[in-house]
């Protein structure tokens, strides 16, 4: 399969967002999925505490959404936007829309962050299903969104429910220890046997600055591809069956003794 990650700057204005996300699915037309950074509508609200952030809200029903399910058909692609999503709750969301432009399913975020610059506990309510895995023609594809990615739980139990690629829309800032990231990428890709894409935000937002870096990780915790700090449209080819192998190469995940693990 060809995976794209559209490595964007936003601003506050939804609709250039928006159109700006068309014109990456245009480019990407000949890939078979892409995804994008996390909260791709709108600016990085969670910057700070107290806004009025509910414009940026959207259902399943939105116009944006409706252009998206569209474009997946137009392309016979797969596509997973990341929005701020109201649905009875709150909750940072990733979609995966089929190429038919059915809405297979919907991931939201299980962890959230509380610390500066991502005071997201005042705008999201945590996940009330866990983490997901989704069946498609290349393989089980599983979504852990950005915060996620810190705890080892989130990764391991999208590989346990078969997962051969996970992907990590993200909002990462340049003055975070971005090697460590990438570091921690490589090291859950290789001790899970599974690719791993994260998708990254870039430009300047208040007084911060997004840092790109998009990246793929193979199974055996190499990096397939990396952008830098730039917006981009990143592709790369994938075999998930590669994930498969290296599971049966290196059995981490058949040799667990879970009943040890238990506080």
């Amino acid at each position: 399969m060809k995976l794209a990650m559209a490595q964007m700057a936003m601003t506050d204005r939804l609709e250039d967002n928006f159109y700006k996300s068309l014109r990456m699915i245009n480019l990407a037309k000949d890939s078979d999925l892409i995804f994008f950074p996390e909260i791709q509508f709108s600016p990085f609200f969670p910057l700070r505490p107290n806004r009025q952030a509910a414009r940026y809200l959207m259902d399943r029903t939105h116009p944006f959404i409706g252009k998206m399910q569209e474009k997946a058909q137009e392309h016979q692609m797969y596509i997973s936007p990341n929005f701020y999503m109201h649905d009875g709750h709150n909750y940072d969301t990733s979609l995966l829309i089929d190429p038919n432009g059915e809405i297979v399913g919907e991931s939201h975020m299980v962890h959230i962050a509380d610390f500066p610059h991502f005071y997201e506990k005042e705008y999201y309510t945590p996940a009330p299903d866990g983490f997901k895995v989704f069946d498609t023609p290349f393989g089980k594809i599983g979504i852990v969104i950005c915060f996620d990615r810190h705890f080892p739980e989130s990764v391991r139990s999208c590989a346990l429910r078969g997962a051969q690629l996970i992907l990590i829309p993200t909002a990462n800032l340049k003055e975070e220890p971005m090697a460590l990231f990438e570091a921690e990428i490589r090291t859950q890709a290789y001790q899970n046997g599974v690719f791993i894409a994260m998708c990254n935000r870039v430009g300047r937002e208040e007084d911060v600055i997004f840092a790109g870096e998009s990246l793929v990780a193979h199974p055996n915790g190499r990096i397939m591809i990396k952008a830098d700090d730039r917006e981009a449209l990143a592709t790369v080819e994938l075999d998930l069956s590669e994930a498969t192998k290296r599971q049966k190469e290196v059995p981490f995940l058949k040799l667990r003794r879970p009943q040890e693990y238990e506080l």
